[in-house]
């Protein structure tokens, strides 16, 4: 896991303040690098901006927040959904992205590091996005930058604007948090979102069921750092003993990009797949939740089920990114 490293220094590197930003707020000129920043009253901060954002958007669409400012957006590994949402969230606060999806077509593919890449964008952005393959990228993307970056995700470590909206979603749909009973199933070994999740989760009182086969369980480090902040976990390699108590069920894709061997990835990858019959088991207010995109582990016919929150889980992604951006760039 990539350590958050407050910028003390750097929360002083702007000598001026444009018209209209706020000195003292929360999150100005800071980075957006692991959920082990944030406090319970830091999320209540921060969903309490998205709903404004939300409410905002229902209303007029796009307005002028962040007018004049440029979002850098670096993406080393392939995204649909954070790439579209953070160039959606910019362009609804009525800033500009420079866009930087395929890193071939960029100077890395000549050979360029990771500092000078992060130097060269902040010349011509406000703020950096960055999804890199390896773990504690974005902390040493971070350190050369006096500009605020956000982690997008970090290789297997983490992607702390998921967990955020992740948790926006949980706090929007069923009401609450603490008392819940989370089931993250699938792929536990390599999904950062579940990593992330599931530390942010720890900020709660719940109780987390992880459901994997033997070689995607979760990391043992990861269980045991929420073993010692109380967490009540427990590890299962079917969905049927925990699935009638569940209220979040977090269904996560196998990462074929991850293994090494297509052969061991063929044997895991239809391990759960999620289907009308499965819901006849669940509660009637439970929610289904997965980072998207899918390859089959839920079944297309469980859409139409109101108790899938994977299409609205995206959408609450958008406020939750606005909320970021405007709350590093001052305007929150």
């Amino acid at each position: 896991m990539a350590t958050f490293v407050p910028p003390n220094e750097r929360n002083a590197r702007s000598p001026h303040l444009p018209f209209g930003d706020h000195r003292g707020a929360p999150f100005y000129g800071k980075d957006v690098i692991s959920v082990s920043q944030f406090s319970r009253t830091d999320l209540e901060y921060i969903f309490g901006v998205a709903k404004e954002m939300r409410a905002m958007v229902e209303r007029v669409g796009t307005f002028d927040l962040l007018k004049g400012k440029i979002l850098a957006n670096l993406f080393y590994e392939p995204s649909t959904r954070t790439s579209s949402s953070f160039l959606a969230a910019m362009e609804r606060l009525g800033g500009s992205v420079i866009p930087i999806n395929e890193v071939r077509y960029s100077s890395v593919a000549k050979g360029e590091s990771l500092p000078d890449t992060i130097r060269t964008l902040e010349c011509y952005a406000d703020v950096i996005v960055i999804r890199h393959p390896e773990v504690g990228s974005a902390e040493v993307a971070a350190k050369y930058s006096k500009k605020p970056v956000i982690n997008a995700g970090d290789g297997i470590g983490e992607h702390p604007t998921q967990a955020l909206l992740d948790l926006f979603t949980i706090k929007e749909e069923l009401g609450q948090v603490d008392g819940l009973t989370v089931t993250m199933l699938g792929d536990l070994k390599n999904g950062r979102t579940v990593h992330s999740l599931s530390r942010l989760l720890s900020t709660f009182v719940v109780r987390l069921n992880y459901v994997s086969p033997e070689i995607l369980r979760m990391p043992p480090e990861l269980v045991e750092e929420l073993k010692v902040k109380g967490v009540s976990q427990k590890e299962f390699d079917a969905l049927e003993p925990v699935l009638a108590e569940t209220d979040v069920l977090y269904v996560t894709r196998v990462q074929k990009e991850r293994f090494e061997s297509q052969d061991l990835y063929e044997k895991v990858k239809g391990a759960f797949v999620i289907t009308p019959e499965t819901m006849e088991q669940a509660k009637e207010k439970m929610i289904i939740m997965h980072p998207l995109p899918r390859v089959g582990e839920i079944s297309m016919e469980v859409d139409d089920d109101p108790r899938a929150a994977y299409f609205r889980q995206m959408e609450y992604g958008l406020y939750v990114r606005m909320a970021l951006l405007a709350m590093v760039l001052g305007k929150a």
